[in-house]
């Protein structure tokens, strides 16, 4: 008994870690349903909505990049709590006011996530508190289920928005009045986050055991966004994640449908069907990578998954019927999220302990900023019948010229755990 008992606490992080993952991916995933419809209800119109859009990915770039590059120094746990905060903020003035301008305030500031996806400081500073208290054996593993529960829980936020906001309306409100009660709904999860965070004990806060550890902490105050022993490795990390994010910009879930719907007439919902088929084989083949990484290592697995997912996104749109463009697609989705827990491992495992918030806000903001960029380059192409199937083959391209500039600048940097082994 005590022999486990230490392990205890470390398990009950873990537990809350995976839980204010679940929690937050939902509440990004109920909003995102009904929020362009809410702001439009409110009196906005499209420019203003796209302003707001815009602005929000901007601020919240700008925001969990100073967060997250500071959270090491400053206490993962009190920047996770400002994280949220800035979530129950966005929410309730969302809620409480139709201003364009305090509207414009809220999507600068606070967090609020558009698509359903993750934004925010929270993924980077929870993989490092992840990092802290597993084996590095495990790291992987715990990684690829740690974004196969976010999937989900986006997925079931996304099919519970809806159906609340159009519950509501049956019940005789109106739709101004139904999509604010999905958005104080999102103010109140993100009072629920608060409260998880608050539950997180010193474990997931950077280690500093000896006096050499302390002096880099105290010197990384003025280190180049929070970084200073790991700087170059990250440096070159994220130069080829904004690569890797630039390509994949140019083939975003909303531009792919709109090929399908184009090419072959696929109509919308079809395509909800299509896609949510793929985004459950990419969840799930996550967990795969957990099982190639222990047998060939993390760089390895990026690399030689990546190939094979790339090739079958160049063959898409060169694919002559419906069926056979829908079964490539498929099959280069249920391999193509292998890359992204080993990603994430390998990137907090070669950078120094002190600077793993830091690394991770620094090559997610590198690939927020990369996948930003593509859609101005795809838009005339989709304008162009005959280019239309360009962008996947410029994807494609470009993500095997990050593969292999991935392998050939890292494969010789082995994690502890690879190098023990």
């Amino acid at each position: 008994m005590g022999a486990s008992a230490p392990a205890d606490p470390l398990f009950r992080n873990i537990i809350l870690l995976f839980s204010t993952r679940i929690v937050r991916l939902f509440a990004y995933g109920f909003l995102s349903v009904v929020l362009v419809l809410y702001l439009a209800e409110a009196g906005l119109g499209e420019v203003q909505i796209g302003l707001l859009l815009s602005l929000t990915l901007i601020g919240d770039t700008a925001i969990s990049l100073w967060i997250t590059t500071h959270a090491d120094r400053i206490g993962r746990r009190r920047m996770l709590a400002v994280g949220a905060a800035l979530m129950v903020f966005a929410g309730v003035l969302f809620a409480l006011t139709r201003n364009f301008y305090l509207l414009l305030l809220a999507a600068t500031i606070g967090v609020i996530s558009p698509s359903g996806y993750e934004v925010g400081p929270f993924l980077s500073i929870e993989q490092a508190g992840l990092t802290q208290l597993i084996p590095g054996e495990r790291r992987t593993q715990v990684f690829a289920w740690y974004n196969l529960v976010g999937s989900f829980a986006t997925a079931l936020g996304a099919l519970c928005g809806g159906g609340l906001a159009g519950a509501l309306s049956k019940a005789n409100l109106t739709d101004l009045e139904s999509y604010r009660v999905v958005v104080i709904g999102y103010a109140g999860l993100g009072i629920i986050l608060l409260a998880l965070f608050a539950c997180l004990s010193v474990s997931v806060e950077a280690e500093r055991s000896s006096p050499a550890d302390m002096q880099a902490a105290r010197a990384g105050s003025g280190a180049f966004l929070g970084l200073s022993r790991s700087r170059e490795v990250v440096l070159r990390l994220a130069a080829l994640f904004s690569l890797d994010a630039f390509a994949g910009g140019f083939v975003i879930q909303s531009v792919v449908a709109y090929w399908f719907h184009q090419r072959f007439g696929v109509e919308p919902a079809a395509l909800g069907g299509i896609f949510f088929g793929a985004n459950i084989l990419a969840g799930v083949s996550a967990l795969s990578a957990i099982w190639l990484a222990r047998r060939i290592g993390l760089v390895r697995t990026m690399v030689f998954t990546h190939i094979p997912s790339n090739v079958l996104l160049v063959l898409v749109p060169l694919m002559p019927s419906l069926p056979l463009a829908i079964t490539v697609l498929l099959l280069r989705f249920s391999i193509s999220q292998m890359d992204v827990p080993t990603r994430q491992s390998y990137t907090m495992a070669v950078v120094d302990p002190l600077e793993r918030s830091a690394a991770a806000g620094v090559t997610g903001t590198a690939r927020t900023i990369g996948a930003s960029l593509a859609p101005v380059f795809t838009g005339p192409l989709l304008a162009n019948t005959a280019l239309m199937g360009l962008p996947f083959i410029i994807s494609g391209v470009l993500k095997i010229v990050y593969d292999v500039s991935l392998y050939r600048s890292f494969r010789a940097l082995k994690p502890s755990e690879e190098r023990l082994a």
